[in-house]
């Protein structure tokens, strides 16, 4: 007789959490030495980048309920939640590569330009093709 519980995304609850709040309480310290620093781009940058992190997360716990549905392939909202997790991976992917290209030689900035929109360009095929 097995007596194990399966894993399952109810087992996930207390580790996502844990997550989140780590994630806000370091978002929190680096805009509050952002603005002590008096660097308003950085505060916008960790504002806008918590924000679409959060809503990315709540756009594929979305997903993993709408599949779980019996008739979920056919479903239109499976293709909308696909295109708005899609559009905040690429804005969070060219969020970073801005802001990495800003600190690195221009030879260097062409390169994580390209892999960026390699990368959004390989999600888009593989989430929508």
């Amino acid at each position: 007789m097995d007596n194990r519980r399966e894993e399952g995304p109810a087992d996930a609850r207390g580790l996502v959490r844990a997550g989140v709040v780590l994630l806000t309480v370091t978002c929190a310290a680096a805009a509050y030495r952002s603005a002590a620093a008096g660097d308003v781009g950085s505060v916008a940058f960790v504002i806008v980048t918590y924000g679409a992190l959060l809503l990315l997360l709540r756009f594929l716990r979305a997903y993993e309920l709408v599949m779980a549905a019996p008739e979920a392939a056919a479903d239109d909202r499976v293709r909308l939640i696909r295109r708005k997790v899609w559009a905040l991976c690429t804005l969070l992917t060219a969020m970073f590569a801005w802001k990495v290209a800003g600190v690195v030689p221009w030879p260097v900035a062409i390169g994580v330009w390209a892999a960026a929109a390699a990368t959004s360009a390989g999600g888009f095929v593989l989430m929508f093709r």
